[in-house]
């Protein structure tokens, strides 16, 4: 026999996993009672634009008190209330949503505002809750309603004596969770949740024309940036973010079309790797807060910034799996993403100055969104700037304007092929300041490449640009202009170096330099830079392979081969680690015998 019906969902069953399961944090229930009443008072300001209810001249808002003896909490709203038979209706039947039903009612007049979309908000209260009551009158005539449960499938619903219009939520608060009968904590709370929420929020209303408001009904993002000053910009900072370092500077989003996106997206100071972990974009739906840092929506980079975005045309009732193939979502997320591009374009064209005194603070941000996002590095990639041996900042194309092209072929076949420019790079002014000095002597150029995030941006900018750009560290190889004629081997002192230090994998390289300093180099830009890479990813301590240049003018080479077999040895392993001290950090060994070496050396001229 064949039969077919409707799924059965049992109250009881759903009531612990509302209790427990409903939303990640217990705290939320708050904002999702608080956004129940701004919607309430919403939809009623609406009804009386449409001629459907009429207005009272009372202000709009939302009341919430704490009563410690009754262990109670309630928040009470003015809007449009409810009859018994939309009790029944929105709060008996789980999941429902009254909002819902009012959009698809009132379609044509417009929904923008309703935040609840979800009918589940109600029963976030009994996460913390033994008992929840509802006192509601509607705007219709009629009986005002009290609706009373123990969230235990059962409810009593019945007539009370409420005088005026709106919803009062009482939660009768459990004891396990008499943290939220603390007058701080749901200060914070209602700061934290629902901090922009377009009407006042009280606590302790008094209604004596001295209660201050917990909220801003008015944030700054969603006023015109016409009519935003620097010092507005620089408070509602320092009060969303509790931030008192002041802001570089920031991004206001504003637009209406073809999506609703509004918001201020700040450049906190970023000097090191630690700080740029702490950014938080904080993301609203209609004034009422979402999450934090939703990569979903934001890229990732921009989450390295502090920030408020709100966007009521994200569809925050679906997975975040929808939202990563939702193209709408896409669209809202590249549009932040090229708006934050235009501002610091527009910065680096209009007022050059102040873009170059901010580069110190927003480099590794620039850098970093440019390797995870390459529609970014498109755009700002000739915005980059570096600090030339003088001091003066310069960006790619002006770098290699005045690099003469390497003796590099084309590609086979390609006529049109660009030959790579070598650009010179210092990652440590101090550690590489005889570097510096022969290149300044011979007029060479060179930039300042010292953040932590540079090894990787430098090896990005090569790639994605292997017929332009190839960069060596100062110390790394020898421009002619440095060289005084070619160098010569010598298989003697070779060999020296190699019994010496016991290392088959040491290249042992002879130049004629200009400058007696420095005696012996280490190079290999890019062993160099696989074993930075690997440091910082813990992988790796060591260099696969290394070049060590003798430099044959100095006065040192000379010498070194009328000494006995023991000072040899000893003076190759010394020079061996000054070479090493200026290419890479000494691992606990090499470190440990060049302590010793000094030690002996000391003892010795003590005698």
């Amino acid at each position: 026999m064949k039969k077919e019906g409707k799924i059965k969902i049992s109250s009881e069953n759903m009531m612990p996993i509302i209790k427990k399961w409903l939303y990640s944090d217990k705290d939320i229930f708050l904002r999702e009672i608080v956004a129940n009443g701004i919607d309430a008072i919403t939809k009623f300001k609406k009804l009386t634009a449409m001629g459907e209810a009429k207005e009272d001249c009372k202000e709009y808002c939302i009341k919430i008190d704490i009563d410690k003896k009754a262990k109670t909490l309630t928040v009470e709203d003015n809007g449009l209330g409810m009859t018994e038979d939309e009790v029944e209706k929105y709060i008996t039947q789980i999941a429902f949503s009254g909002a819902s039903d009012f959009l698809a009612k009132y379609e044509k007049a417009g929904g923008d505002g309703i935040i609840g979309h979800f009918g589940l908000g109600f029963y976030s209260a009994y996460m913390v809750s033994d008992e929840v009551e509802i006192f509601t009158k509607s705007y219709k005539k009629g009986s005002a309603v009290h609706w009373t449960s123990d969230g235990n499938a059962t409810y009593r619903i019945e007539d009370c004596d409420k005088k005026e219009r709106g919803t009062k939520i009482v939660m009768h608060v459990s004891d396990a969770e008499k943290e939220f009968l603390d007058e701080n904590n749901i200060k914070n709370l209602v700061r934290k949740y629902c901090m922009f929420m377009p009407f006042n929020v009280y606590f302790g209303y008094k209604g004596d024309g001295k209660d201050e408001p917990l909220n801003t009904t008015l944030p700054l993002y969603a006023k015109n940036p016409k009519d935003c000053t620097d010092e507005e910009y620089k408070q509602f900072y320092r009060d969303t973010f509790m931030d008192y370092n002041e802001p570089i500077f920031w991004v206001h989003l504003n637009m209406d079309y073809p999506f609703n996106l509004k918001g201020i997206l700040y450049f906190p100071k970023v000097r090191n790797k630690v700080e740029l972990d702490r950014g938080k974009v904080k993301l609203f739906c209609n004034q009422v807060f979402i999450a934090d840092n939703i990569k979903e929506v934001i890229p990732e980079f921009l989450m390295l910034l502090n920030g408020v975005i709100d966007c009521p045309d994200i569809p925050l009732n679906v997975s975040r799996s929808f939202l990563q193939n939702d193209l709408q979502v896409q669209k809202i997320s590249k549009h932040i993403t090229k708006k934050v591009a235009d501002r610091l374009i527009s910065l680096f064209k209009n007022d050059r100055p102040k873009y170059e005194k901010c580069w110190d603070d927003t480099a590794n941000f620039i850098k970093f969104g440019c390797i995870k996002d390459e529609e970014f590095y498109n755009k700002v990639r000739d915005i980059i700037i570096y600090k030339d041996l003088d001091g003066k900042f310069v960006n790619f194309n002006e770098i290699v304007g005045s690099v003469p092209s390497d003796n590099a072929k084309p590609k086979k076949d390609d006529k049109k092929a660009e030959t790579p420019k070598t650009v010179y790079y210092v990652s440590d002014e101090l550690q590489q300041a005889q570097y510096v000095k022969m290149f300044k002597d011979a007029g060479l150029k060179a930039i300042l490449s010292d953040t932590f995030i540079d090894p990787h941006f430098l090896s990005y900018v090569e790639y994605t640009n292997p017929d332009k750009f190839k960069f060596m560290r100062i110390d790394a190889d020898f421009d002619n202009a440095v060289k005084d004629g070619e160098g010569v081997e010598d298989t003697v002192l070779a060999d020296i170096f190699k019994q010496a230090l016991g290392n088959d994998k040491l290249i042992i390289k002879f130049e004629n330099l200009k400058s007696t300093v420095p005696a012996f180099i280490i190079t290999d830009e890019y062993m160099r830079r696989y074993s930075e890479m690997g440091q910082m990813y813990g992988m790796t301590d060591g260099v696969l392979a290394q070049t060590m240049v003798v430099n044959l003018a100095s006065p040192i080479i000379a010498k070194m081969k009328d000494l006995d077999s023991d000072r040899q040895h000893f003076v190759a392993n010394y020079v061996y680690s000054l070479a090493l001290l200026s290419f890479k950090k000494l691992d606990v060994n090499e470190l440990d015998k060049f302590i010793n070496a000094n030690i002996y050396l000391l003892d010795n001229y003590m005698k």
